[in-house]
């Protein structure tokens, strides 16, 4: 597919994320407009909450746009956001008939603040990479014991917290927990040491299921709403002494960030590409019946307090071992009921080579062996006022899709009395 021309000049360029090919759903606000649903078009949001009430667009008997989130839209099922996206890409198309009535509806970034895209329902995070879970199994249990043995055979993942999901742009205040030296007998509590990100994709679950009712893979890629980028902001040390034998729990429950825009499965559907050969076959329920990955560039850029930004990791979503409509359908397979708003992180995305690893944990080799800046400072892990930007888009032929940045400042841990 090549760049569909738009009368939003700027949505023309071949460097904005945002051309009449993405059309990603956000929510904004401004000093006169509470939060709404809102549509990136070039530099521009198109304000829907007031197309609707105009009657330029009806999706539903009943307002679905003049609410800070899209989940009412997602419950209305894939029939309605296709719907939707036909209709977008009529009014904003180049030799479009509607261009004067449609103009006063786009707002300015300059007076725009970002919100959530969506409540989310239920938070999962899976453990999907097979380089970042080869890396992380190394340095804890040695090559030969990289994989558990169920690895290759089930997407693993834990429950997360919802509550803690924020958007891009608000910071992380540094966790405290316990935390136990190597050679100590008994633990302390303070702040993390050995604070991280995971660049992740996260894929929002736009329709629902029963309670023990089980879906295919194919049946969850159609359930899929959109993408985003997702850091699964991770404290090492917390970790270290927690995770045994239940997994991740305050080492990762205190804060999660994602991308401002929801990009929409029809956006990305021009580069689906296939998950990599497996050691095994999968079982049937995981089969997939195309490609269900997609061709993602991402990276992660740091930006210490003070000094400029510096891209210190490339990789892509195309490494993945799972992708998120076999996660969604593993997730459901146990009968477990999945909801509108549901978010499922992808897992650590990280390639072959070192500048590839999509965590300090993987770059710095558990600390060992700590990366330099630009600067001059190096890093294991972060330090109080990094900046964290994860950014991605996928390359067309004269356009891209992009998410906008996820970033994330870390602020100084909260001083117990």
């Amino acid at each position: 597919m090549t760049l569909m021309t738009s009368w939003v000049e700027s949505a023309n360029s071949a460097d904005t994320d945002f051309p009449l090919n993405n059309l990603p759903y956000g929510v904004f606000s401004t000093n006169s407009l509470e939060a709404r649903c809102g549509v990136a078009i070039g530099d521009m949001i198109l304000d829907m909450a007031a197309l609707e009430e105009e009657g330029i667009v009806t999706l539903a008997d009943e307002a679905v746009f003049d609410v800070p989130y899209w989940n009412d839209v997602m419950e209305l099922g894939p029939d309605a956001w296709a719907t939707l996206r036909d209709r977008l890409t009529e009014m904003l198309t180049t030799d479009s008939a509607e261009q004067a009535k449609i103009a006063p509806h786009l707002v300015p970034p300059s007076d725009v603040i970002l919100h959530m895209p969506m409540v989310v329902s239920e938070y999962t995070d899976f453990y999907a990479g097979r380089h970042h879970a080869t890396n992380v199994g190394t340095m804890f249990r040695g090559a030969e014991n990289a994989l558990p043995p169920n690895w290759l055979h089930i997407p693993i993942g834990y429950n997360g917290r919802a509550s803690t999901v924020v958007p891009s742009g608000t910071d992380i205040i540094r966790p405290n927990g316990q935390l136990k030296a190597p050679d100590a007998d008994t633990p302390s509590f303070g702040p993390c040491q050995r604070l991280d990100i995971e660049l992740e994709m996260g894929a929002i679950v736009g329709t629902s299921t029963d309670m023990g009712q089980p879906i295919g893979v194919a049946e969850a890629d159609d359930m899929i709403f959109g993408y985003v980028i997702l850091n699964d902001w991770s404290a090492r040390d917390i970790q270290a002494w927690e995770y045994q034998p239940l997994g991740p729990f305050q080492a990762k429950a205190f804060a999660t960030s994602i991308s401002p825009w929801i990009v929409t499965k029809a956006a990305l559907e021009p580069f689906r590409t296939s998950t990599p050969p497996r050691d095994f076959e999968l079982l049937p329920y995981l089969q997939e019946p195309g490609p269900m990955l997609y061709d993602i560039d991402l990276s992660v850029i740091i930006e210490p307090e003070g000094g400029a930004q510096e891209v210190i990791a490339r990789t892509n979503y195309n490494e993945m071992y799972y992708s998120a409509a076999q996660q969604l359908a593993h997730h459901a397979s146990s009968g477990c009921a999945m909801n509108s708003g549901d978010l499922l992180g992808s897992g650590t995305i990280s390639g072959k080579e070192k500048s590839e690893r999509g965590s300090l944990l993987e770059l710095s080799w558990g600390g060992k062996e700590p990366i330099t800046l630009a600067d001059g400072s190096t890093r294991s892990f972060l330090n109080d006022g990094d900046t964290m930007i994860l950014t991605g888009h996928a390359q067309g032929d004269g356009y891209r899709i992009g998410f906008g940045a996820c970033t994330g400042k870390i602020a100084p841990a909260v001083k117990f009395p």
